[in-house]
C-alpha cells in the first residue's frame, strides 16, 4: 500500500487456533494478542469465569439424568426438591461467572483497541510525506475507526463467545462419551461434515470480509475529501456528479457486503442443517436404545442434553468464526500501517547540533526526485550557502524547486545525492527531531487546528507559559483581533481557521513561531494571499519575527526582496544567478525578465508571480 520500507518480518506459523488458519491469519491473531499480553491478569480472570460458566453448564446434564431416573412420585419428591435446589445454586454460580466474564472481556476490548489506535496514530504521524503522496488520509482515518471496530467487538465479545462454545463442545463431547459411548461415535462421524463447510467456505467469508472494509475504507476517504472541499464543489455546481460518484462507491461497498452475508448465511446454513440433523439422527438411534432396554430414560435425556448443548455451541462456534475472520482481516490492515518504517528516521547514532545554535545554512551539489515524480529531478545540483543572521530570498519560476529547498531542510525527504547542513551538521546524520527544533516555519496556508486560539498558538511550544504565549501575540500583532473573539484566547476557531479571516490566520502562525523562537526562519509565501490591509499587519509582524535570525524567504513582498542580503534566482532545481535587486536587474537574464513581468518599473507592488 505504500512504498516506505516494511521491515517487519512475517510471523512464522504457529499451531493454527482455527482449522484451516494460515500464516497470514496467525500473524493476525498474534498482532491482536500482543495487545492483550499487557493485561494477562485480566485475561486469566476472564478465563476463569469462562471456564467456570462451563463447568456450571455442564453440571445440568447429570442432575437431569438422576431425575428423570428416578421419577417424579411421592416418593422421591425429597431427593427432587434437593436436587432443583442444587440446580438453582448452579443458576447462581452461571449467572455469576457469565456477568463477570462480559465485564472483563468487554474491558478489555475497549482497552485494546484503545491502545491499538493509540499505536497506529503515532505510528503514522512519524512517516514521511512520501507516504502521504500515495495514501489517502480517509482511508487511514477508516482504519483507526471502521477496523478498530471490529477489533473490539471480537475482542471484547466474538473471541470469548467462540471460546466458551469450543470448552463446551469439547466438555459435551467428553460428557456425551461417559453416557454413551456408542452414541458419542455415531456423533463423531458426523463432526467433519460440519467442518467441512467452515474450511471451505470460511476462507471465501474472510477474504469478502476484508474487501467490505477496503469498500468502506473508500467512503471514508471519499467523504473526508468531498467535505473538505464542499466550497469548491459547490462553486463548480460539481454537486451531482459527486452524489453520483459517491452512489457508485456506496453501491459498490454494498454490493460486496452482500456477497459477504450471503456467504456467511451459507455457512451458517450448513452448519445448523449438517449439526443439528447428524444429533437428531443419533438421538433416534438412542430411542431405539431405550425402547429395546440397552440404556435409561434418564441417560438418554443426559444424552439430549448434552447433544443439544454441543449443537448450540458448534452454531455458536461457526457464527462467531465469520465475526473473527473479519475482525483478522482488519488486524491485518492495522498490520500493513505498523510495519511501514518510517523514510526518515535518526541514525543509530546521531551527530549532535552544536550548541549554541548559529543558524546557518548549506546545500551542496543536492539532486532531489519526488516520490511521486521519479522521472523529473525538483533539485539539480544546488548549491548555495547562507550565513548566520542573514535574510536570503529564494525566487524563481512556478515550479522551480523553491519550496523543495523547504521540504528538504525539514528533511521531509532526503535527497539523491549532495548534502544539506545545518550549522555545518548533515541533516541525515542528525536527529530529524533536533533539526526541526532549529527551524520556524510560516506558510502560505496555515494550518488552524480545531482548538483555542491558545491552543493554536502554543502549538508552537507546548510548554510555554501564558505570559509567554501573549507576549508573541502580541509580537505578531495578532491581540486586536483575538481580544474581539467571543471567549478571548479560550474561543474556538472551528476547523482549520474557519472563523478567522486569512490574515488573521497567518498571525497565528507568526506568533506561533515567535514563540517557538528558532534560529532560522522559513517564510513561505507568507503574503501572497492577502489583501493591502491584512499584508502592511502581517508585514510588521514579520520584521519583529525576522530581527536577528537566519531567514530563509520565498515570494515574499517586493519591500522584503529588496531589504535582503541575497537573492537566490532558481530555475528547473539550479541556481542560476544571486546577488542583490540591484545587481540582479543588471545583470538581466530570469531575475530581470521576472521583475518586468511583475512589477515593471514599480518598485512597491507585490512579487506574487514569482511564487512556486
Amino acid at each position: 500500500m505504500a512504498r516506505e520500507r516494511a521491515t517487519v518480518k512475517e510471523p512464522e506459523i504457529l499451531s493454527p487456533v482455527f482449522a484451516g488458519v494460515g500464516k497470514r491469519d496467525v500473524g493476525q491473531l498474534r498482532f491482536m494478542l500482543r495487545f492483550l499480553k499487557p493485561y494477562g491478569g485480566r485475561v486469566a480472570m476472564a478465563a476463569l469465569a469462562l471456564v467456570i460458566g462451563v463447568v456450571a453448564v455442564l453440571a445440568f446434564g447429570p442432575a437431569l439424568r438422576r431425575i428423570v431416573d428416578m421419577g417424579f412420585d411421592a416418593g422421591h419428591a425429597g431427593h427432587v426438591n434437593w436436587y432443583f435446589l442444587a440446580m438453582f445454586g448452579v443458576v447462581i454460580l452461571l449467572a455469576a461467572a457469565t456477568a463477570a466474564r462480559f465485564a472483563l472481556v468487554s474491558w478489555l476490548g475497549e482497552r485494546v483497541v484503545a491502545d491499538i489506535r493509540e499505536a497506529v496514530y503515532s505510528h503514522v504521524i512519524t512517516l514521511s510525506p512520501a507516504f502521504f503522496e500515495e495514501n489517502r488520509s480517509g482511508e487511514i482515518a477508516s482504519r483507526l475507526t471502521a477496523d478498530t471496530t471490529l477489533i473490539q467487538s471480537v475482542v471484547g465479545s466474538s473471541f470469548s463467545v467462540a471460546v466458551r462454545s469450543g470448552l463446551t463442545v469439547a466438555g459435551g463431547l467428553i460428557a456425551l462419551g461417559l453416557t454413551n459411548l456408542k452414541l458419542t461415535l455415531l456423533v463423531l462421524l458426523a463432526v467433519p461434515l460440519v467442518l467441512a463447510p467452515i474450511l471451505l467456505i470460511g476462507r471465501s467469508v474472510r477474504n469478502l470480509s476484508r474487501a467490505s472494509q477496503d469498500r468502506i475504507a473508500d467512503i471514508g476517504a471519499t467523504v473526508t475529501e468531498s467535505f473538505g472541499a464542499t466550497q469548491t464543489i459547490q462553486a463548480f455546481t460539481h454537486e451531482a456528479a459527486d452524489r453520483a460518484q459517491f452512489h457508485r462507491i456506496g453501491e459498490g461497498a454494498f454490493t460486496t457486503a452482500v456477497r459477504r452475508i450471503r456467504s456467511r448465511a451459507w455457512l451458517t446454513f450448513l452448519v445448523i442443517l449438517l449439526a443439528v440433523g447428524a444429533i437428531n439422527l443419533v438421538l433416534w438411534v438412542g430411542a431405539q436404545d431405550v425402547i429395546a432396554g440397552r440404556m435409561t430414560s434418564g441417560a438418554l435425556a443426559q444424552f439430549v442434553f448434552f447433544a443439544i448443548m454441543v449443537g448450540g455451541s458448534v452454531v455458536g462456534v461457526s457464527e462467531s468464526y465469520g465475526e473473527i475472520l473479519r475482525a483478522m482481516g482488519a488486524a491485518g490492515r492495522m498490520m500493513e500501517l505498523l510495519r511501514i518504517e518510517p523514510d526518515i528516521r535518526a541514525p543509530a547514532d546521531p551527530q549532535a547540533l552544536p550548541e549554541p545554535a548559529r543558524g546557518e545554512v548549506a546545500f551542496e551539489d543536492v539532486t532531489f526526485h519526488y516520490p511521486s515524480r521519479p522521472g523529473t529531478a525538483a533539485l539539480d545540483g544546488l548549491s548555495f550557502s547562507v550565513r548566520a543572521g542573514e535574510t536570503v530570498a529564494l525566487v524563481g519560476p512556478s515550479g522551480a524547486g523553491k519550496s523543495t529547498v523547504f521540504q528538504l531542510l525539514l528533511r521531509f525527504y532526503d535527497p539523491a545525492r549532495g548534502a544539506i547542513r545545518v550549522d555545518g551538521v548533515d541533516v541525515a546524520r542528525a536527529d530529524p527531531r533536533e533539526v526541526r527544533r532549529r527551524l520556524g516555519i510560516v506558510p502560505q496556508d496555515t494550518m488552524i487546528f480545531a482548538a483555542s486560539a491558545l491552543e493554536n498558538i502554543r502549538y508552537g511550544r507546548p510548554e510555554a507559559t501564558d505570559d509567554e504565549v501573549r507576549a508573541a501575540i502580541k509580537a505578531a500583532h495578532a491581540d486586536e483581533f483575538l481580544e474581539t473573539l467571543p471567549q478571548g484566547l479560550d474561543t474556538q476557531l472551528g476547523e482549520r481557521g474557519v472563523k478567522l479571516s486569512g490574515g488573521q490566520r497567518q498571525r497565528i502562525a507568526i506568533a506561533r513561531a515567535i514563540l517557538r523562537d528558532p534560529p532560522i526562519l522559513l517564510l513561505d509565501e507568507a503574503t501572497s494571499a492577502l489583501d493591502a490591509r491584512s499584508e502592511q499587519v502581517v508585514q510588521a509582524a514579520l520584521e519583529v519575527l525576522m530581527k536577528d535570525r537566519t531567514t530563509l524567504v520565498i515570494a515574499h513582498r517586493l519591500a522584503t526582496v529588496l531589504k535582503a542580503d541575497r537573492i537566490l534566482v532558481i530555475d528547473a532545481g539550479r541556481l542560476v544567478a544571486e546577488g542583490t535587486h540591484q545587481e540582479l536587474l543588471a545583470k538581466g537574464g530570469l531575475y530581470a525578465r521576472l521583475a518586468e513581468l511583475q512589477f515593471g518599473a514599480e518598485p512597491g507592488r507585490k512579487f506574487s508571480v514569482i511564487s512556486g
